[in-house]
């Protein structure tokens, strides 16, 4: 496995940051970490990088134990952090080749040439750091992370800051480095990791509360929901009232609802019997399957 964490603790004070948590990522496979804030993902990633270390368990790179050789599993690892530290006073192309010459990369002009052109800096690269848009700023980052070839890529919040359309060329970078190199990345943009995701890992108050696949997870968690939209306004107590046995009901604006209940059929013919009896126009009912932001919301408590 090119990820390998077992029993992996860490503890700040009285917390417990990450919680004795165990995964494996393997070669070509693109994984999503995804959890709340504080729910222990850089804490993890910085685990993985040797930017921490752990109070128990291990942590393994390409079959390396991180705390036992630091400085191979380091030559193993790109790493973006949410933080992207970077030497705004230096240029693009003189701050790659400063990378590159750090981990002895074999010919580094046409390296830094390479992963300019891979993550779509060329029009940028004779610009100082300073100067680049938060955007291109993240491409700079990502593109140290690459400078040094490495197996193992992780990217933490790596589309931070990038408009629409960089971060669909940003996840077309990533889908394809995961044809090569293993890459675990967390991301607070749930599409995003829908797009490019092969495997679904959620962690939640320092402990792993999900790992899937997007479909499987979805599968699993997911409740088919009725969105009704009405032409008029109306107080919820109304559907309360009208549609029996409801498990949940969420209003989306002053018009339109979203409800769970264990009988779809019967809440649809209880709506349009509620729009009849109250003389309401509906505009759309339809039922659907939750999103991975619902099941997500669901999973981590922030809905119930």
């Amino acid at each position: 496995m090119s990820i390998s964490v077992q029993s992996l603790l860490k503890i700040y004070g009285e917390q417990k940051a990450v919680d004795q948590i165990s995964f494996e990522v393997g070669k070509g496979e693109i994984v999503g970490f995804l959890g709340p804030n504080g729910a222990g993902k850089s804490t993890t990633m910085k685990i993985l990088t040797g930017y921490l270390h752990p109070d128990g368990g291990k942590a393994l790179v390409c079959g390396i134990d991180v705390q036992q050789d630091p400085l191979n599993t380091k030559r193993k690892i790109g790493y973006l952090p949410e933080s992207n530290p970077l030497y705004y006073d230096m240029y693009v192309r003189e701050y790659l080749h400063f990378m590159a010459d750090i981990h002895k990369v074999p010919d580094p002009t046409n390296r830094v040439i390479d992963v300019i052109d891979r993550v779509g800096l060329g029009q940028e690269s004779d610009k100082r750091i300073s100067q680049l848009s938060k955007g291109y700023k993240q491409r700079v980052g990502l593109a140290a992370a690459l400078i040094h070839d490495p197996e193992v890529l992780i990217l933490d919040e790596p589309t931070t800051g990038l408009d629409p359309n960089q971060i669909i060329e940003i996840r077309a970078v990533i889908r394809a480095l995961g044809r090569e190199k293993t890459v675990l990345f967390s991301s607070h943009i749930l599409q995003e990791v829908e797009a490019i995701c092969d495997r679904i890992i959620i962690i939640n108050k320092g402990k792993i509360i999900a790992d899937s696949t997007v479909s499987a997870l979805q599968s699993a968690n997911s409740r088919p929901v009725i969105r009704i939209q009405f032409q008029e306004t109306l107080e919820a107590k109304l559907i309360e009232k009208a549609v029996k046995n409801l498990s949940s009901l969420e209003q989306i604006n002053p018009r339109e609802w979203e409800i769970i209940a264990p009988d779809l059929s019967e809440a649809k013919k209880q709506l349009l019997e509620l729009a009849v009896s109250q003389n309401l126009n509906i505009i759309s009912l339809q039922s659907e399957n939750q999103s991975l932001e619902d099941v997500f919301r669901t999973l981590t408590g922030k809905v119930s």
